[in-house]
């Protein structure tokens, strides 16, 4: 049997990474750390004067394609997975900064001219990093609206618990800081901080380890890019 991982990502963006994991061998548990949530927007949204979206990640494109019918926007997406999903809800003109907030905001700058309008960033309620601080001396007019929430977790599964326990997970995956946030309180609500000795920590960035680091872990691995493929690499890394 394959090692045994536990994936903290919300259930709505797991699909391709758990078809991946089981790819590759692996055993899952599963214990999301965010609960993704889409309110109504009774006023609608307001893309007057926009000529192009920024989607910082699939649950805004989600959120968009719930509230609003138009694909004829170009986007641009901060990474690769996000951009699949703004093909598959019908946008056409899509460019991927295949990276993290910095590259996306680099791939603004490169691609957008600032006169001809303004850009609309569908969002979570609270956002890792800030587009519009970023771009700001370029001329940039950045629309950010909240169409969905992030809300943590207040709970571990049991069989998560029993797994963590027992000393039977073998390495956590981490996506993002809120998330790595999220699992330290309810390790620390649980008291199982002894019992992640023996358990790796895959983190997408250093944001994320930064989080972790109150816990005690076997190995810490980091993926040197901030992309799904490159944590894979990272996670092959600390069984090497």
């Amino acid at each position: 049997m394959g090692p045994l991982i536990l994936n903290t990502r919300p259930k709505s963006d797991s699909q391709e990474l758990e078809a991946a994991l089981l790819e590759r061998g692996y055993r899952m548990l599963s214990a999301p750390m965010l609960r993704i949530e889409f309110p109504s927007h009774a006023d609608g949204l307001d893309l007057v004067g926009v000529q192009a979206l920024i989607f910082t990640s699939a649950n805004g494109v989600r959120a968009f394609a719930k509230q609003c019918d138009k694909r004829h926007y170009p986007v641009l997406c901060v990474g690769d997975a996000t951009a699949r999903m703004a093909r598959q809800a019908g946008f056409a003109d899509i460019h991927s900064a295949d990276g993290d907030i910095e590259d996306l905001a680099r791939l603004i700058g490169d691609q957008i001219d600032p006169a001809k309008g303004g850009l609309f960033h569908p969002a979570a309620r609270k956002v890792a990093g800030d587009l519009g601080s970023l771009l700001k001396d370029r001329g940039f007019n950045i629309r950010r609206q909240t169409v969905y929430d992030a809300t943590p977790s207040d709970h571990l599964p049991n069989d998560v618990i029993t797994a963590i326990s027992a000393h039977h997970i073998d390495a956590v995956l981490f996506f993002s800081p809120r998330t790595a946030e999220s699992f330290v309180k309810l390790i620390e609500r649980h008291k199982l901080e002894k019992d992640l000795v023996g358990t790796s920590a895959i983190c997408l960035s250093s944001a994320v380890k930064d989080r972790l680091g109150v816990l005690t872990w076997h190995k810490t691995e980091v993926a040197k890019h901030p992309t799904q493929e490159y944590l894979l690499s990272a996670l092959e890394n600390a069984f090497a």
